[in-house]
């Protein structure tokens, strides 16, 4: 993502009508996504946690956004230091002109300030799949208040920002499997390792409740993603946008295609939970490496994660880690691969002049493309376990075991998401004669 990115274009110093209408719709499919996620998540849990894990997305929304007009964008893109930035003129976005492009691009500082926030909404969302059916509403809250503070504001910088020192160092990042994918999939698993394990598993059914809505979240996320990774460019003046618009889609393709082959293999059915999860793993390991390959480049990215990927969600039972909904075997171990697989297939001749191994390029940029995804993952694993501890020592993070098995929706939300106090419900059961066989003029009564 720009800045982030040794570019080819040359910069354009005026502003363009067509670039910022296209990044605010970008900006807008981008905000679906995190109500994309929510349904994803929300149909993957029992129908008792529904609610609770709607809500766990939703809530991002509100606090991320007021902590990023505060003070995160400025921490994430103003100009510092290699580890945080800070802009005074940033703070509260009081001190940006209406027309004040974000330097090197056609588009106000307003639009590219709105863009990134919708980012920062949807990455602690994605940690929330890890933690279904026993984490406190409040204490949830307070953990993404502190997290974007500590963890991602900074992170973004790291990556993003032209000061920033993975940026220096030249890693590649087109729209987040560092920043996004890697950092909440580490966040997940510190704070799985803290909080412990749901009651009943590896001994208790937890099957998704409504494959449909998780089906209609897999959807709502593959369409919002179009603006995720292709927006990334910040405009399409010179084709880069589209090249990634179309990785986007044929990554995604192949790994749905691939975790169904495997699927198939393994366990001997072709599942919608793995079209799902697996469209998903292709979405998340093509968001770093687009920019970087071409089409049949993508095809290989995409395969690769799909199989990866489903391997890598039974990891959880091997290891006795509880991942409810499989946020480190997707987004972890896709933002990894993807971000790797730059150094092999990266073709120096579309977002920039890096060639991976399979293009001449020798290792040295997948040595690069290590140092990112081992300092954003050990980062983000150690000090969100840290914060899910400190929490659970003062506030607590998970709710009591009753409350867990009776279901944390009626608790926390005071509220159920299907209502079936109704149903069979009514006037007493109607009965009509019927003549019973063999006995003339004698009946006996049976529901109608």
């Amino acid at each position: 993502m720009p800045p982030g990115i040794t570019t080819l274009a040359a910069d354009a110093p005026t502003l363009s009508s067509a670039n910022t209408g296209f990044m605010l719709i970008c900006s807008a499919l981008v905000m679906v996504m995190t109500p994309g996620l929510a349904f994803f998540y929300g149909g993957m849990v029992r129908v008792k946690s529904t609610l609770n894990m709607l809500m766990m997305s939703f809530i991002s929304l509100g606090i991320v956004t007021i902590l990023w007009v505060l003070y995160g964008f400025s921490l994430a893109f103003g100009a510092s230091n290699g580890f945080f930035g800070w802009t005074k003129g940033y703070f509260g976005l009081s001190g940006i002109g209406l027309t004040e492009l974000w330097p090197g691009y056609t588009i106000p500082v307003y639009v590219f300030a709105v863009f990134q926030l919708m980012f920062a909404i949807i990455t602690p969302a994605l940690i929330s799949g890890a933690l279904a059916d026993r984490v406190k509403f409040s204490a949830w809250a307070l953990f993404i208040a502190l997290w974007v503070s500590v963890v991602y504001f900074p992170v973004a910088h790291w990556v993003w920002a032209s000061d920033g020192w993975l940026f220096k160092k030249g890693v590649i990042d087109f729209a987040g499997g560092t920043a996004v994918h890697i950092n909440a999939g580490a966040a997940a698993l510190g704070v799985i390792l803290v909080i412990g394990k749901r009651v009943g598993f590896k001994k208790d059914p937890m099957r998704p409740h409504s494959l449909p809505l998780v089906m209609l979240g897999a959807a709502l996320l593959w369409f919002g993603w179009f603006g995720f990774n292709a927006g990334s460019w910040l405009g399409n003046d010179d084709g880069v946008g589209a090249v990634m618009f179309i990785n986007t889609q044929v990554a995604t393709a192949a790994a749905m295609l691939a975790w169904l082959g495997y699927e198939k293999i393994r366990h001997g059915s072709f599942t919608t939970l793995g079209a799902a999860s697996g469209a998903v793993a292709g979405l998340v390991a093509i968001t770093p490496s687009g920019g970087a390959v071409s089409p049949l480049g993508a095809i290989a990215v995409g395969a690769i994660a799909g199989v990866l990927c489903a391997m890598a969600v039974s990891l959880k039972f091997r290891f006795g880690f509880d991942d409810s909904l499989d946020v480190v075997g997707v987004h972890l171990v896709g933002g990894v691969v993807g971000s790797l697989l730059i150094g092999f297939f990266a073709t120096g001749g579309v977002q920039s002049d890096v060639a991976g191994v399979f293009y001449g390029g020798g290792f040295h940029q997948l040595g690069i493309q290590a140092i990112g995804v081992g300092s954003v993952l050990g980062y983000s694993l150690v000090v969100s376990a840290v914060l899910a501890f400190l929490l659970d020592k003062t506030i607590g993070m998970r709710v009591t075991e009753d409350v867990e098995v009776s279901g944390i929706d009626q608790t926390e939300h005071a509220e159920t998401a299907y209502d079936f106090s109704g149903a069979g419900g009514g006037a007493a059961p109607r009965t009509a004669a019927v003549p019973t066989a063999g006995t003339a003029g004698q009946t006996k009564k049976v529901d109608a």
